[in-house]
């Protein structure tokens, strides 16, 4: 039900297709170049909000299935990216779609938010940001976490994703024009 645990598997399946295409000696297309792009942008923001917002406010955090899903993937994977990036072609108009797992995440929390859905015990969110009825709402601010409303740091996130989409793409240009 986390974006953490859909993100890893995602993360692991375009992995897992990529070694497949490579080990048959089959060249990947630009869809699995854009899909593998994205799944990298998804494991990213799973790293920088687990380490950045969520473990600073949780107490329990810095345990070893944290540590892995958190941040071992994230960054294996991110390195995964660069070492294979240096033959994609991905024009920066793609960037944009490095939004669309995590709007569809915050679509499929909303409704569990409305319906109730039990996210961990007592909660009918997943993560403190995407609580709506906090006192901060949904274009609120206030003292205490989230600090600010859920439509601000859906907000947030989706500008941190295009431009950290961007940075990528420019890390991957500079690759392939060292090579």
């Amino acid at each position: 039900m986390y974006f953490t645990i859909q993100s890893n598997i995602a993360i692991a399946i375009i992995c897992l297709l990529g070694f497949i295409f490579i080990h048959q000696g089959r060249s990947v297309g630009l869809p699995w170049q854009i899909i593998k792009f994205v799944g990298t942008i998804s494991i990213t923001l799973t790293g920088v909000v687990f380490c950045f917002v969520l473990a600073p406010a949780l107490n329990t955090a810095w345990n070893i299935q944290n540590i892995l899903t958190h941040v071992v993937v994230p960054v294996m994977s991110i390195m995964d990216f660069f070492v294979v990036s240096s033959t994609f072609n991905i024009a920066k108009k793609y960037v944009l779609y490095v939004i669309i797992p995590p709007i569809l995440y915050a679509i499929y929390a909303g409704i569990g938010y409305v319906k109730g859905w039990e996210f961990a015990d007592g909660y009918n969110y997943p993560y403190f940001f995407l609580n709506w009825g906090s006192e901060a709402g949904a274009f609120g601010f206030s003292d205490e976490l989230p600090f600010m409303g859920t439509a601000w740091w859906i907000l947030a996130l989706f500008m941190f994703l295009i431009v950290i989409g961007y940075i990528y793409l420019l890390i991957v240009d500079r690759i392939k024009k060292k090579k």
